[in-house]
């Protein structure tokens, strides 16, 4: 007799145990509570899947409970989507949990500072090893603050809070205790690049790069290879930032697996290596794959979904920068800027980038509007949004910093667009100056701002001998980084072409046109990649040979930077 297909499929019966358990949640609130942690939490899942999210809150905004589900550490992509679910549900629960546990640590706080001092000199004098194990556990409580204060911009406590660490750090050494400094130096690495002092951040990347050795849990070393990526890039070094960022992507995939939220960051850190190699494109399948999984582990309104939705504005507005559709772009930028005002005040720092993005959107549409008073508005939105960004950058990072420069240059184009030239002129002259002295004179970010005064002088203003020097000077710095088929070569080849019309000099006209030409069968050649997951290596290095090859190219001296 032939198999005859199951029209329901029994449960196991352990998730019938928990249905069971959470159909009588009432009566055994109590006994819940002293299951086994990974049992406990599955009965509060089994809550959550059952939008019974006002016992499930009851549950977590009870310190010793929450403390307990934590450590089910191989269900924390799962606790985040209960944690989410209840903070979208009106549950205050991290500000519960939040003065709960700042009550309980009250004590630590009123301490007299001299007595914590003798107490630790008194466990070293007794040699206990529990002193070592407790140094190190605060060590750990230091480099996640660091990290909650960098992921809130309070950089400046954070340079603090590593100060602090390195003090106990020094402390172990004196008495013959080495901690692993990896984690905590890839922090201050993290620090040291949102504030744009690339340099140091390289410096640093070394030195936890320096700090990887076997039998590191696997979450520390995927995070110094994102960070040390990062710091390759921004220096140009692509070669190392490749072969660090794919292994970072390799080693969270295969031990998180592929809707973990640290795959995802890795993600959104190989998608930024993409967009600064010119493969735009790929870059935003990437930055699209990371908000997919962040948006399914969080929910809709979490920071790190709006970062991941910025991610993406950002990489589609330059994806489809020739096409004019920037649909997708905008409706990208807003839902971060939507997210982030939703949970934090109007002036924090993270809305700068937001802003920004969405006023270069709405500069290129205005462009394309064959409407003036819309043109107008949307110019005047733009204006706003540039000048709120540019306020917040100065108040955290000061006048002389690469993000300042940024601005700058944003708002001189702008004032191009809304045909205030001088204006113009002096934004993009600022943002040059400040780049110049910070990144050098051939750098990525200095060739951009150059175009930009080329494209004024040769559009608008008519000096065509200063538009002429600059755009040759922006197509050198760009063929030098990135090669004769870099994507934005096109619109000095074309600015070019015109200025060359204007002055009548068609011999430059022709050959120019034939520049353009072989550039855009470069192009064509690029853009028929493989899939850049594809491209993830699926039989990498050994993580320490990746270390090694990293460090064997690298040329810095042994002695150890200091925290400028």
């Amino acid at each position: 007799m032939a198999a005859v297909e199951l029209e329901w499929i029994p449960e196991t019966l352990y998730n019938t145990a928990i249905s069971a358990v959470v159909d009588n949640y009432s009566r055994s609130r109590r006994d819940i509570r002293s299951l086994p942690e990974n049992i406990q939490f599955d009965v509060y899942y089994k809550l959550y899947q059952q939008g019974r999210l006002c016992q499930l809150g009851g549950e977590f905004c009870e310190l010793e409970v929450f403390a307990k589900v934590l450590r089910a550490s191989d269900k924390r992509h799962l606790l985040h989507h209960c944690f989410q679910a209840l903070m979208d549900h009106g549950v205050k629960v991290a500000s519960v949990l939040a003065n709960s546990f700042s009550r309980r640590c009250s004590y630590i706080a009123e301490s007299d500072a001299h007595v914590k001092e003798k107490a630790i000199q008194f466990g070293f004098v007794l040699g206990k090893k529990v002193t070592f194990f407790t140094s190190q556990q605060t060590l750990f409580c230091l480099y996640r603050l660091l990290h909650v204060r960098n992921g809130n911009c309070k950089y400046h406590l954070g340079e603090e809070t590593f100060k602090l660490a390195q003090s106990y750090m020094d402390k172990l050494a004196k008495h013959g205790h080495h901690a692993n400094k990896a984690a905590l130096y890839g922090e201050l690495c993290a620090l040291l690049f949102a504030k744009s002092h690339y340099d140091e951040a390289y410096r640093w990347c070394i030195e936890a790069m320096k700090e990887i050795t076997p039998g590191l849990p696997v979450k520390v070393v995927v995070d110094v290879l994102r960070q040390a990526s990062k710091a390759c890039v921004v220096k140009r070094e692509f070669r190392k930032a490749e072969q660090l960022i794919k292994h970072a992507v390799f080693l969270a995939r295969e031990h998180f697996g592929h809707k973990h939220p640290k795959y995802s960051d890795t993600l959104l850190d190989y998608g930024f290596y993409l967009l600064n190699v010119d493969n735009i494109c790929q870059s935003v399948a990437i930055y699209q794959t990371a908000l997919d999984i962040r948006q399914s582990v969080f929910g809709g309104k979490n920071i790190h979904v709006a970062t991941a939705h910025e991610d993406l504005a950002y990489s589609s507005y330059v994806h489809q920068y020739s096409s004019g559709k920037f649909d997708n772009a905008l409706f990208h930028a807003e839902r971060a800027i939507d997210i982030i005002t939703h949970i934090l005040p109007e002036d924090h720092l993270l809305l700068a980038s937001s802003k920004r993005v969405k006023a270069l959107i709405l500069e290129e549409i205005a462009i394309d509007c064959h409407n003036k008073e819309t043109e107008e508005r949307l110019l005047q939105e733009a204006h706003d949004l540039h000048l709120s960004s540019l306020q917040l950058a100065k108040k955290a990072f000061g006048e002389f910093n690469v993000q300042t420069a940024k601005h700058y240059g944003n708002l001189g184009r702008l004032y191009q667009s809304m045909r205030k030239f001088k204006e113009a002129e002096e934004m993009h002259i600022k943002a040059i100056q400040i780049k110049e002295q910070l990144l050098g004179h051939e750098d990525y970010e200095v060739a951009l701002s150059v175009g930009h005064l080329a494209s004024l002088y040769n559009y608008d203003m008519n000096q065509y001998e200063d538009a002429e020097r600059l755009y040759l000077r922006s197509i050198a710095i760009g063929k030098k980084l990135f090669g004769e088929g870099y994507s934005g070569l096109e619109y000095d080849y074309r600015g070019l072409i015109k200025l060359y019309n204007s002055v009548g000099n068609y011999d430059k006209v022709f050959e120019y046109h034939n520049v353009l030409s072989n550039w855009n069968r470069l192009r064509d050649r690029q853009f028929a990649v493989a899939d850049a997951l594809e491209d993830v290596n699926t039989t990498p290095q050994q993580t320490q040979e990746v270390v090694q090859a990293f460090l064997l190219a690298q040329s810095m001296g042994p002695t150890r930077p200091c925290l400028g």
